[in-house]
């Protein structure tokens, strides 16, 4: 049994502790926003926050997260998550949808670093965060809208 703390609420878990905190997330919890997509932490769909700071879930086990608290795409909130998910839906961002959970987070943590990123920048914190659908023209230019969103 391991217990985890998963968008404010505490839960326990019957999972061995090299379980994949993804597993934890979608099977145990019923949380199915966090998606499974590669595995090996390569393409982003599993990004979830711990203790704000995004990680993929997908080859973090349950006995890494210790006390930290989990924020999924389904615990989103905040000026920054209002921010991107208006943004996203203003720009039509999701094609497929698949990846965009780990998009929404990873663009979030950014946002919550960086206020005016620039194209580099961008590309730097979203790399990672593979999208098979290839919007990163209209994910750069939502979280630019995002940004701007933020300044007022």
């Amino acid at each position: 049994m391991v217990s985890l703390k998963v968008n404010g609420t505490t839960h326990t878990v019957d999972a061995d502790d090299d379980t994949p905190l993804l597993w934890a997330i979608r099977d145990n919890l019923g949380l199915t926003g966090t998606k499974f997509g590669c595995g090996v932490a390569q393409c982003g769909a599993c990004t979830v926050f711990i203790d704000g700071q995004p990680l993929r879930a997908c080859v973090t086990p349950v006995s890494a997260v210790g006390t930290g608290e989990i924020t999924t795409i389904e615990g989103l909130a905040g000026k920054e998550a209002d921010a991107v998910q208006a943004a996203w839906i203003a720009r039509d961002v999701p094609q497929c949808g698949y990846c965009q959970s780990g998009q929404v987070m990873s663009a979030i943590a950014l946002l919550k670093e960086n206020r005016k990123p620039t194209d580099r920048d961008i590309d730097l914190a979203m790399n990672g965060n593979i999208c098979r659908c290839a919007t990163y023209v209209r994910i750069r230019a939502a979280i630019h809208d995002a940004a701007r969103a933020l300044e007022i």
